[in-house]
């Protein structure tokens, strides 16, 4: 028997496609997330949206900002959401510490990748990431149509 893949796409939650886009990726990270009932119980409708979501490090804790998770009408009659509060991201001390040190340079962030479900808690793959500049952004569309055209190529031959 072979084994099941924890990252496979049906526990994906939402993806960051813009991120991939307009940054060159360097490390990425697993980091838990402290999330409220009503939190949970919208990301599992889908209610989620991690476009131009990043994280901010503060007094050594990492924090999501820019994260939207619209609340449920059910979920929200006694308590009151909040959709683009801060949370709370679980990393060790010694990943923090290099996320620190690769944020303290230049043209360096650190922003949200994806979610995605791990048994039954919510995790976010998370990135130090460097900047791209206009000319790489030309550069990644066109090697992306490129890899298009040669699907095509290869499909129409066989």
């Amino acid at each position: 028997m072979s084994k099941k893949n924890s990252k496979t796409s049906s526990n994906t939650i939402c993806q960051n496609k813009k991120a991939k886009f307009d940054y060159h990726v360097e490390d990425k990270y697993e980091a838990g997330m402290c999330l409220l009932g009503w939190e949970l119980k919208s990301i599992r409708a889908g209610k989620i949206q991690l476009v131009d979501s990043y994280v901010h490090i503060q007094n050594g804790e990492l924090w999501l900002i820019g994260c939207h998770i619209t609340p449920l009408s059910t979920a929200c009659t006694h308590v009151i959401a909040e959709p683009r509060r801060a949370r709370k991201l679980l990393l060790n001390k010694k990943e923090i510490a290099k996320l620190v040190r690769g944020n303290q340079q230049e043209s360096h962030t650190v922003v949200a990748l994806n979610m995605y479900w791990k048994g039954n808690k919510v995790k976010s793959e998370i990135a130090l990431v460097k900047g791209k500049q206009d000319h790489d952004k030309r550069a990644s569309i066109k090697e992306r149509e490129w890899n298009i055209e040669k699907r095509r190529v290869l499909k129409n031959d066989h």
